[in-house]
């Protein structure tokens, strides 16, 4: 008699790369709207732009490695290229976001083997690679209660400039104006009135941060992603934000600034939950949001830049090994080293 063995899992459940991918394309439609409300339709520029990079590098890199084109209809690429694209401000050249999203594929997916091999999260290592190399291009935002027009935006992205100046169009954003002023020793209350702020955010972010909340809790309440990493994230940050806010609320903005400005949600929900780049343990994935949560604020408190989730999310993937080996229960009746 032959006996046949293969290895677990033995009964699939029917989840795919592709499904799970559409999955994800379809909670950030929310983000997309309101982005395309608030920001106007330079956000949408850029999507199609990385997307269509992202495509070209990714079926570039199957020829060379010999992979089969398969793997191109799978969606992944599509959302590491929307969700770089959601990093960038509206106004980003073409050629920084093509240079960006062709780093992210080439260099952080394809160079570690492709989907699934990947040590770093490719959107992010993408948008770190620009912020470094072209810092000031990525941070010139509308201006609060300006919206760009559509050749407006193709003037700005595929030329540089504009009839009317982009100084006229162009400021900064909250989580950097807050940080500029915060340096230059102002408080709290007069940084607050200016009218690029809301009610507990950036004017225009805190609506921003509410889609993609409303996105990222429908992929929870789908069983896409699960709730330790989103859950842990917002909880590190939460918790070091109200401790410096109860010792000074003059110098140290208040917890709910923190969830509702910049990327916050977008990152705890779409990019820190990356199963390739996150542990595989529960416990694990907690102590990886926890970190990212801690490291994003002490950047936006410390740091030289304004936001730093992106760093943040490329520091834990480095630790994201080590935190699965000692997060991992024992083989029965053998010892865990």
């Amino acid at each position: 008699m032959t006996t046949e063995y293969s290895s677990p899992p033995h009964l699939h459940d029917g989840t795919t790369v592709t499904g799970l991918m559409a999955k994800v394309g379809l909670a950030l439609v929310p983000g997309l709207l309101i982005y395309l409300w608030w920001f106007g339709s330079g956000i949408l520029i850029q999507c199609l732009l990385a997307v269509s990079a992202a495509l070209l590098c990714e079926w570039l890199l199957l020829r060379v490695t010999g992979k089969p084109a398969m793997y191109l209809k799978d969606g992944s690429v599509i959302v590491t290229a929307l969700l770089f694209a959601f990093s960038l401000s509206p106004f980003t050249p073409w050629w920084i976001t093509v240079l960006g999203i062709s780093f992210a594929v080439v260099f952080a997916k394809h160079l570690y083997g492709g989907l699934g091999y990947n040590l770093f999260n490719p959107a992010m290592a993408g948008y770190v690679f620009i912020l470094l190399c072209f810092p000031a291009q990525l941070n010139q935002w509308p201006s609060v209660g300006v919206t760009p027009d559509f050749s407006d935006y193709l003037a700005i992205i595929f030329s540089g400039h504009m009839s009317t100046g982009i100084d006229a169009l162009s400021g900064a954003s909250p989580l950097n104006h807050m940080k500029s002023q915060l340096n230059n020793m102002a408080m709290i209350p007069e940084i607050i009135s200016n009218p690029i702020y809301g009610t507990i955010g950036g004017r225009g972010w805190e609506i921003i941060n509410t889609a993609f909340l409303a996105g990222g809790l429908w992929l929870l309440f789908s069983r896409t992603i699960r709730w330790h990493i989103p859950a842990a994230v917002l909880g590190g940050l939460f918790g070091c934000s109200l401790c410096l806010y109860i010792s000074d609320s003059a110098i140290h903005v208040a917890p709910f600034f923190h969830l509702f400005s910049g990327g916050t949600m977008l990152g705890a929900f779409f990019i820190a939950t990356d199963p390739v780049t996150a542990p595989t343990t529960a416990l694990g994935r907690v102590l990886y949001g926890v970190l990212i949560g801690i490291v994003v604020f002490a950047i936006r408190t410390w740091g030289g830049y304004p936001d730093g989730f992106a760093f943040a999310v490329l520091i834990a993937n480095m630790f994201a090994p080590l935190i699965s080996h000692y997060t991992t229960p024992p083989v029965m009746g053998q010892e865990h080293l």
